[in-house]
């Protein structure tokens, strides 16, 4: 099948996606099913939905795969696609942290692109070790950072990186909710128990899970690097093993401070994500529940409010748009923007050209290198009473 209108007219047929993770019970399984199929960009054709077999088979069947491409196991199921006439070109990974690592290794060493969700991998050493990989083999690795796709978001970038608001001064990120606020992981809640396991999740508890996003919008809208971070991190539930509140200080490279909070125990607070940036001539601010909106400010006129799709907006935000002014668009279209940039990076190469710059902005393996850094030295600061530490010392 040729889609109209798009750039991948020649390879004429949707890009074939498998999933490993999101079966049954699993949320995040579906926003990345409804956020591929948005653009008409792919088709679900194989999956490795749960680590339980029979949840798995079952998963499959819900979907409605053939019986032949529901697979019980990731590893077989990368060798498998492989070596199929019509195997998958990509794979999208959604599982817990834990199995981000080999499962993204195993597609990668079968010669298959991989979609992975964030944080990229437990530790330092496998966050390299993927990098590694992924240079090695040459394959498209695309992390979703889904906040990176929203459109007010890629027009910051842009503003920013154009000088709108002069040199880059301070950067403010935090991402309060309150989902966590009492001791759900005790109940059998799926998402919460995963996310509270050390083995499971990794070191960081609301630092790893949306910590991370914050971190990786800070540098995403900034343009800067982080170098050192001072962190104090809380466990306010009594027997929670991982943090469930952090405040981090930030250095970043030319002389930029950052602050970065983020908590699951702020009462009040559903998804409350918001960026600030200041530069030596303006400002910039935008809130994730309110995605359609930029606050920009020019040192000594009054704010203006750029709206989504409307007076203002740019060509970065027109490529992340899919809707008309006065439409919103938001968590799911940002998961979009994601997919559908990695279905041009993927039909750029199986096409043998190069792809269209506006696709190229979207956070790959060097910021999962990033984002794992980052949470490795706030946990290894605050185990040292907030002390500074780089991010390439860990």
């Amino acid at each position: 099948m040729t889609i109209e209108g798009s750039s991948d007219a020649s390879v004429g047929r949707r890009l074939r996606l498998g999933m490993v993770g999101g079966g049954r019970g699993a949320f995040i399984g579906a926003v990345h099913r409804i956020a591929a199929r948005i653009d008409d960009r792919y088709e679900l054709v194989a999956a490795a939905l749960s680590a339980d077999p029979a949840r798995a088979l079952a998963s499959a069947a819900d979907l409605r795969l053939a019986p032949d491409r529901a697979y019980t196991d990731f590893a077989v199921m990368a060798k498998t696609e492989a070596a199929r006439p019509d195997g998958i070109d990509a794979v999208a990974i959604v599982t817990p942290n834990n199995v981000h690592f080999p499962a993204a290794k195993a597609f990668l060493e079968a010669g298959i692109a991989v979609i992975c969700d964030k944080p990229m991998t437990m530790t330092v050493a496998e966050a390299e070790a993927l990098a590694a990989l992924v240079d090695k083999t040459g394959q498209v690795f695309v992390l979703t950072h889904n906040y990176t796709g929203y459109p007010m978001v890629r027009q910051a970038r842009g503003m920013v990186a154009a000088g709108a608001i002069g040199k880059v001064r301070v950067v403010q990120v935090e991402y309060p909710q309150d989902w966590l606020t009492t001791a759900l992981e005790t109940t059998g809640q799926k998402q919460a128990a995963w996310r509270a396991d050390p083995a499971r999740n990794g070191a960081g508890g609301s630092l790893g899970d949306i910590g991370s996003h914050a971190f990786n919008l800070a540098e995403y809208v900034s343009g800067l690097t982080c170098e050192a971070v001072a962190a104090d991190l809380s466990s306010f539930v009594p027997g929670r093993r991982l943090d469930d509140n952090a405040g981090v200080l930030m250095r970043y490279a030319g002389g930029a401070r950052g602050t970065l909070w983020c908590s699951q125990v702020a009462p009040g607070n559903a998804n409350a994500l918001r960026l600030r940036v200041y530069g030596e001539t303006g400002g910039l601010e935008w809130a994730q529940e309110s995605p359609n909106e930029l606050r920009f400010t020019v040192f000594g006129e009054p704010p203006r409010t750029i709206i989504r799709a409307g007076a203002g907006a740019d060509a970065a935000a027109a490529h992340a748009s899919r809707v008309p002014s006065g439409h919103p668009e938001g968590y799911l279209e940002g998961f979009a923007q994601i997919y559908a940039d990695a279905a041009e990076l993927l039909t750029a190469r199986l096409e043998k050209r190069a792809p269209d710059s506006a696709a190229t902005v979207v956070p790959t393996v060097r910021d999962g290198v990033r984002g794992v850094r980052f949470i490795a030295a706030a946990v290894a600061s605050g185990r040292a009473d907030a002390a500074w530490t780089r991010l390439d010392a860990v």
